[in-house]
């Protein structure tokens, strides 16, 4: 597709990757060809705390093609053990079930798996706690969140604007444990070279950031940087989960040291993926509010219990929104965690700010109930002019503006909050309705090379990833107007650690990160070489800071609508519409923006009414371990999805106009179902998912 020079951005440019995906020539991590390679297959840990006594290998190492047995008795040593998470095989302690204990190395995966499974282990057990509860005396409260803010924050006098309230609402919210399900599992090649007395590893891996990888792994295995060479062109998917290593990588590095230079290869299967690359914490999460007969609120106090582990803290930062999202003189919110025996938690989409706006938009529905006020505009009556938490002018909000579009489109105006919905046949109907935000992140380390090849024609280098968000298309098209020439005209190339420096594919991040610096190197390019340039022509340059951002609140905005229907008997839910309408700042590409928003927004029906992780706490596990029992959402459970957006440039963010939008599609989208279900049923279930038997019960 040909574009008029300067004018890329913004045009629905179809994926520049989709031919070789559909063709089948884009490789993941797991399809790279190499010569000879052998297999690796996991064991794990069966119980949630203690110590690996004996493992017997005798069986194992017996069968044919069986290359070498890693145990917990028998690994390489790590340079540095200060990541708990990543310390694989470096003791015999247990410290949750599906722990890392060791590992087979085979000339076939199938011939791993049985030795794997051959292998004997006994254990001495110890007794673990596995349940988050909210009475449990060991919470504590951790110094920061894992976005880097205080845990804590307390302005004003809560305790007594709630007892001079007019109105206060007083719940608890509950949301279980979720899991990253991406279409590819995490998957590595890893070829491990000492011929020349100096390792080098090369590292296939299915990752949100070569260069995080790279970072990441060098210190264990005490290597430099330039030793390290990590490959990732298309990744299938991450959610966040892929946005770090896990001990998988680890292992598939030692396993490498044992197998003769060959190429070892690792790819997790959906029941390993449970216990070994993160998840979404559980919440308990109580939030009180105070406000006057007309809705202002006069208190807010949002606390959340979350659970994190005894191998690593993480710290998911659950009440961030409601510093920031409305106006209230009182405010407090703060964070507590318990230290169990179970898997490290880790970045699940938008994290912190999914699972706690479900419990805030729900408690503003409450609200605007108690109230008898209409619940758009009790928003509209606790709309901040400047950032509650830190004074500062917004970039730009607009939070209003999608309110009112929203209603306009979804049909609000005929709804009655003094009145419950309506019947259709069997079907009982309601229509909820929730705000939504996302700040905007700018990550540090971006760096971009532009090089005139010849005939017009430009190669673009940065190590950025595109995780299925259309960052292949997304770059070219900036990379594109700013260079002042056509789509065709530009040579993209991500993914590879050989190339200029790129920050994590996570927390809405990405474009306005590597984007700054593709902008900030074509016009340096233009600068050195002007308009025709000599071939070979190049220029490198850095991101730079953005002065705006201690000037501003940035944050991205939205809307969300849901209409759902309940059967009057079964209490079958079924969604016929869901509208999403955000406030991103410019549009990069309209197509591949509309996926991601309406992706998120399937991810929040998801979450709704779908996705549990059921740990059984006699044994530390979790049981739902594949799609059978992991129910996520599918085309029939929605009838009609749409998102749209606000034409509109935030100047301050960076040089495109844009804000992140992969993350505030799935923020508010659980909540406005939520809120619809109660519409129509009377009923309010303030435990996620919302399922039956809490509908009935």
């Amino acid at each position: 597709m040909t574009t008029i020079p300067g004018e890329s951005i913004g045009i629905p440019l179809p994926r520049i990757d989709g031919p070789a995906k559909v063709t089948g020539a884009a490789r993941y991590a797991f399809e790279h060809p190499v010569e000879r390679p052998a297999y690796l297959h996991p064991i794990q840990s069966t119980i949630a705390r203690g110590r690996v006594s004996a493992m017997d290998t005798t069986a194992a190492e017996r069968l044919d093609g069986v290359l070498a047995v890693l145990t917990v008795f028998h690994a390489p040593k790590l340079a540095d053990t200060s990541d708990g998470e990543l310390s694989i095989l470096q003791d015999d302690r247990v410290r949750f079930r599906g722990q890392l204990i060791g590992a087979v190395l085979a000339e076939s995966l199938e011939i791993a798996r049985h030795a794997a499974d051959s292998v004997t282990v006994d254990y001495e057990t110890d007794s673990h706690d596995s349940e988050l509860r909210a009475d449990d005396p060991t919470l504590y409260a951790p110094e920061e969140v894992s976005d880097g803010s205080p845990s804590y924050t307390d302005r004003g006098d809560v305790e007594a604007a709630l007892r001079a309230a007019a109105v206060r609402i007083d719940q608890t919210y509950t949301t279980p444990t979720e899991h990253n399900n991406p279409m590819e599992p995490h998957a590595s090649i890893a070829m491990w070279d000492d011929s020349s007395g100096q390792p080098q590893l090369l590292l296939y891996d299915s990752t949100q950031g070569v260069h995080t990888v790279r970072t990441t792994l060098a210190p264990l295995f005490g290597l430099e940087l330039d030793r390290i060479r990590v490959i990732a062109p298309h990744v299938g998917g991450g959610f966040g989960s892929k946005g770090a290593p896990h001990a998988h990588n680890v292992l598939v590095i030692m396993a490498a040291q044992y197998s003769g230079g060959r190429p070892v290869k690792l790819a997790l299967t959906r029941q390993q993926m449970f216990s070994l690359v993160g998840y979404r914490t559980p919440t308990i999460q109580r939030i009180r509010l105070g406000a006057d007969a007309d809705g202002s609120l006069t208190a807010l106090w949002h606390e959340a219990a979350e659970s994190t582990s005894t191998v690593k803290e993480f710290a998911e930062q659950t009440t961030i929104a409601s510093r920031t999202m409305y106006s209230t003189p009182n405010r407090r919110t703060a964070h507590r965690l318990s230290a169990l025996d179970v898997p490290v938690p880790f970045w699940m989409r938008a994290p912190g700010e999914c699972p706690g706006m479900f419990a805030a938009e729900v408690a503003m529905d409450e609200l605007a109930i108690a109230c008898g006020i209409d619940p758009i505009e009790l928003r509209i009556r606790n709309e901040p002019e400047r950032d509650p938490e830190s004074g500062k002018p917004w970039s730009g909000r607009h939070l209003l503006q999608c309110l009112r579009t929203g209603a306009e489109r979804f049909g609000w105006h005929n709804r009655d909050p003094a009145v419950r919905g309506w019947a259709r046949g069997e079907w009982l109907i309601g229509t909820g309705v929730a705000a939504a935000t996302y700040p905007v992140n700018v990550s540090p380390g971006n760096t971009a090379r532009i090089e005139y090849l010849a005939d017009g024609r430009y190669s673009v280098q940065i190590g950025a990833a595109d995780i299925g968000t259309g960052t292949w298309t997304a770059l070219t098209q900036i990379a594109a107007d700013a260079l002042g020439c056509d789509v065709a005209a530009v040579d993209l190339q991500i993914g590879d650690t050989d190339l200029p420096s790129a920050s994590v594919a996570g927390g809405s991040s990405g474009i306005t990160s590597w984007g700054t610096a593709v902008v900030t190197a074509a016009r340096a390019f233009r600068a050195e070489h002007g308009t025709e340039p000599a071939v070979g022509a190049r220029t490198t340059a850095d991101a730079p800071d953005n002065p705006d951002i201690d000037k501003f609140a940035m944050h991205s905005f939205g809307a969300q609508f849901a209409e759902t229907a309940v059967h009057r008997d079964t209490g079958e839910i079924r969604v016929p519409r869901m509208l999403g309408v955000f406030s991103i700042g410019r549009a990069i590409n309209a197509r591949t923006l509309r996926s991601q928003l309406i992706g998120g927004m399937t991810m929040g029906l998801s979450m709704a009414l779908h996705e549990e992780s059921v740990r059984d706490h006699r044994f530390g596990h979790v049981v739902t371990q594949d799609f059978a029992d992991y129910h996520i959402s599918t085309h029939a459970d929605v009838q009609d999805i749409d998102a749209i957006w606000l034409d509109e440039s935030d100047e301050h963010a960076n040089p495109m106009g844009s804000r992140g939008a992969s993350e505030i599609g799935i923020v508010g989208a659980a909540a406005a179902i939520s809120n619809a279900v109660y519409h129509a049923t009377g009923i309010r279930v303030r435990d996620l998912p919302i399922t039956v038997d809490r509908l009935l019960g």
